[in-house]
């Protein structure tokens, strides 16, 4: 049985996938509101099902792997506990070792925009600590999902 929490989307362009959570008593605090940091566990679970959805969970990035470079939130109404939020997803740039993410957070039913973020990863040999080029395969995966809205520098 194949089961997603997440799924392609055409209801809040340039995104086009998003990923359901729900808000727990213990994302909360003390006002009944989603503490501010409890938003990045909500972006790492949509980018995680957005590349399972595009089988680059499975894609071999030998002794690679992509690290938090930058994170840029921002807050614009508060959720509490209980509140199902849709949260969208998509690859606004990726460039030769590097790849930024866009977030947006809305509560379901009346579409309310909770919170943006940016973030930026980048590809990292964990031997060397050191940048590494993007394979042109996985960059060809997100290019042919994100098509046109994606950026993508003239010179890698």
């Amino acid at each position: 049985m194949t089961f997603s929490l997440g799924h392609p989307t055409d209801r809040r362009p340039p995104f086009k996938f998003s990923s359901y959570t729900r808000v727990g008593f213990s994302d909360t605090d003390a006002q009944g509101i989603v503490y501010y940091g409890r938003y990045l566990p909500y972006f790492d679970h949509a980018r995680v099902e957005y590349s399972r959805h595009l089988d680059l969970l499975a894609f071999d990035l030998a002794d690679c792997e992509f690290v938090m470079r930058a994170s840029d939130v921002l807050y614009e109404a508060p959720a509490g506990f209980d509140d199902l939020l849709e949260v969208f997803v998509r690859t606004r740039r990726i460039g030769r070792t590097s790849m930024a993410t866009e977030y947006a957070a809305v509560r379901v039913g009346d579409d309310v925009l909770m919170c943006t973020a940016e973030q930026t990863l980048v590809l990292v040999d964990l031997a060397e600590r050191r940048p590494v080029p993007i394979p042109d395969a996985y960059r060809a995966v997100i290019e042919r999902f994100e098509g046109a809205d994606l950026e993508v520098p003239l010179s890698r």
